[in-house]
């Protein structure tokens, strides 16, 4: 699509007219025209980008076991944080994952770059779609799927979530198995998520903390205690990976309750 540049010209005598551009109206020009490029190429370049640095981490694996409970049981909810995806999932290359993402712009990145590292993808999210999502995401725990689910995804707050994975737990009697990636040095995106991207060489640790089961049966009572277990599981695992590597946490502590959302019944959960 062409850019329309306003060009201001006057007359200055018989034959004689002055013309000028604003350089703020250049300037924007350029950016909108460095915003298509880069969305144009970006499906493209990131796989390859990615693969390469993730090439060169230094992966510690703690309590590897729990892991393969899960890949036994034959099917999982495999959750993280939002802004952990990519430093934990190019680790899991070739895993039949099915991943949920949503259906923004955001999105489409994930949607075209998982697929590169063996992963498909579910599209939808608590706010669009949520009700198609579940019931793929029901289906694919049912044929012994490893479905993944950022709880805090798509917008976050950082660290907040539904209730869609402990109500899916239930509904299929398969594991929750709440993961923790943190790297050493990274660079970390200043969006709501501090969107972690681990640099050249550097050192990853991947925590899997005990599967989580809930009982088919369990009464809501029981579901508010698996919602909090779950939670808690999660930011035990990241505490881990932070204390391993001998870094402090990149999320303060006072902010953890202020964006924790309760057990509230049953709604599909977040995604990418």
């Amino acid at each position: 699509m062409a850019t329309k540049l306003q060009v201001a010209c006057s007359r200055q005598g018989p034959d004689q007219y002055t013309c000028s551009v604003s350089s703020k109206k250049i300037r924007k020009s350029i950016k909108r025209f460095r915003r298509k490029v880069g969305s144009f190429l970006m499906p493209y370049v990131a796989p390859f980008v990615l693969r390469r640095l993730s090439a060169s981490w230094d992966v510690h694996v703690i309590d590897q076991e729990n892991f393969d409970e899960v890949l036994a049981a034959k099917g999982c909810l495999w959750t993280l944080w939002h802004g952990r995806m990519i430093a934990g999932l190019p680790h899991h290359d070739g895993y039949p994952f099915k991943v949920l993402v949503s259906p923004s712009k955001d999105g489409d990145l994930m949607d075209t770059l998982l697929p590169k590292f063996g992963m498909s993808v579910i599209r939808g999210s608590s706010s669009r779609t949520g009700a198609r999502a579940l019931r793929q995401m029901l289906r694919s725990l049912r044929g012994g799927g490893i479905v993944v689910v950022t709880p805090d995804g798509p917008r976050g707050p950082r660290h907040s979530g539904s209730a869609g994975v402990v109500w899916l737990a239930r509904a299929t009697g398969y594991p929750i198995l709440p993961c923790g990636f943190v790297a050493e040095p990274a660079w970390r995106v200043n969006s709501w998520d501090a969107f972690t991207i681990p640099k050249w060489r550097s050192k990853l640790a991947v925590v899997y903390e005990k599967p989580i089961y809930v009982n088919r049966n369990a009464t809501d009572e029981e579901l508010k205690l698996a919602h909090e277990q779950f939670r808690s599981a999660l930011l035990a695992a990241e505490r881990r990976g932070f204390q391993y590597l001998g870094v402090q946490p990149d999320w303060p502590e006072e902010d953890l309750e202020e964006h924790w959302f309760p057990y509230a019944g049953e709604q599909a959960e977040g995604g990418a």
